[in-house]
């Protein structure tokens, strides 16, 4: 991969809004996620985006001009272009010309690596693709479809040649989305499946890049079922989109699933929140959302809007919460410090895990009563079945059997009821 910075000049149009310092900041992660280097950032104070080319004419001037200075081939807008903006944008500017939702298509496009999730982003691309069709584009789509040949350059050029392209990418669409159907039949059977063992599933959320991998690398590290399943960290937007689950086993045989889900960002495009929506299946079924913020951002008050929204937005609402305000480290903050349903912790330090651990259990672990079975000799297997799978806090011996004192979930008691001494 050649890791030279393609030099880009990103651009945004401030309307008054409080978040504007913080997405053209955003922008600039997103750019070098994808593989850019900006070099010079143009913004305007507008009422409302011109509706011809986003940004006012004098200013649309200056940028042609600020991309010849620097010899830069592509400006990055933080915004959602129309399709006629980003064709007279470029038009005038004579660059290339990529606004903020085709940014994270891309990113999303190269960073996918299961086939669930490059058809995700096959699909957002394409939907985000069909109103952007225009006479210009349909040799380059013709070239990428495969659809030049077979006779279908003889129906002629302009109007006709779009209206194939559209059915060509229609057609696409509607085969992805069957597809994505079929894989999402067999996600819900392994999450029905999941549900059946009574494991309780706790799901990591929150923007991308605060520390959600880091997180689940310690837990994994410590209680997981294969500690060389860790999932990848790296300091970028969006270094990966695929869902993780682990399984991880407490020292008192209590089990739990952690997934590490796709982070979040401010203005994702509402295809991808759609075709993403099966990604986070994973949050949406489980017991304990706990959200990760970087403590250490100081705009990590709208990086936790940005994060609700999203889960409001893809349907994932009344999951209880555990707030982690992580890299308090990095914030020179007493760690670990927990006020209701909130910690304030560093994921590389034991304290932090140790009582984040107790948390999440004393969140989604309290359903266990304490029990005094006495079990014959003959059934030497509900033993060795307790002493693997359950907190065997004591055993004796007897006469008539085994006695023990052993912490079980509700959903075991019934199972296990004839062996209860009663007293």
């Amino acid at each position: 991969m050649n890791n030279e910075l393609l030099p880009v000049i990103t651009i945004g149009l401030n309307l008054n809004n409080e978040r504007f310092e913080y997405s053209m900041k955003e922008l600039s992660a997103l750019a070098f996620a994808n593989n850019m280097q900006v070099v010079e950032e143009l913004v305007q104070k507008l009422d409302h985006p011109d509706s011809a080319t986003y940004f006012g004419k004098g200013k649309v001037e200056l940028l042609k001009e600020t991309a010849t200075a620097h010899n830069v081939n592509t400006v990055v807008v933080n915004d959602e272009l129309s399709p006629s903006q980003l064709r007279n944008l470029e038009k005038k500017t004579e660059v290339k010309i990529i606004d903020r939702t085709g940014l994270i298509l891309e990113i999303f496009a190269n960073r996918a690596r299961t086939h669930e999730a490059k058809l995700q982003v096959q699909l957002a691309k394409l939907q985000y693709q069909l109103p952007r069709l225009h006479t210009s584009a349909s040799q380059r789509l013709d070239q990428q479809t495969g659809s030049g040949g077979g006779g279908f350059t003889n129906r002629g050029s302009g109007e006709s040649q779009l209206e194939l392209n559209r059915r060509v990418i229609e057609k696409s669409i509607t085969h992805i989305k069957e597809e994505l159907k079929t894989i999402e039949k067999s996600d819900k059977t392994q999450r029905k499946q999941r549900a059946k063992s009574d494991i309780p599933n706790v799901a990591l959320v929150g923007y991308t890049n605060a520390g959600k991998s880091t997180i689940m690398n310690q837990l994994v590290q410590r209680y997981g079922e294969n500690v060389e399943k860790q999932v990848m960290v790296k300091n970028m937007l969006f270094a990966t989109l695929d869902t993780s689950v682990r399984k991880l086993v407490f020292s008192d045989q209590k089990k739990m699933l952690l997934s590490d889900t796709v982070g979040f960002v401010s203005k994702l495009p509402h295809q991808l929140i759609k075709a993403f929506r099966s990604t986070l299946s994973e949050a949406a079924s489980a017991d304990l959302l706990v959200q990760v913020v970087d403590e250490s951002d100081e705009n990590k008050q709208l990086m936790m809007e940005t994060t609700n929204e999203t889960l409001k937005e893809i349907g994932i609402e009344n999951i209880p919460m555990l707030t982690i305000f992580n890299k308090a480290d990095l914030a020179n903050e007493s760690r670990p410090v927990r006020t209701g349903n909130s910690l304030t912790m560093a994921a590389l330090e034991d304290s932090s895990v140790n009582e984040l651990v107790n948390v999440i259990k004393e969140k989604i672990l309290k359903n266990y009563a304490t029990i005094n079975l006495l079990i014959p000799f003959s059934d030497g297997n509900v033993v060795e079945y307790l002493n693997s799978n359950a907190n065997v806090l004591e055993t004796k011996y007897n006469a008539e059997g085994t006695e023990i004192k052993v912490e079980l979930p509700d959903s075991d008691l019934n199972r296990f009821e004839k062996y209860v001494i009663k007293k």
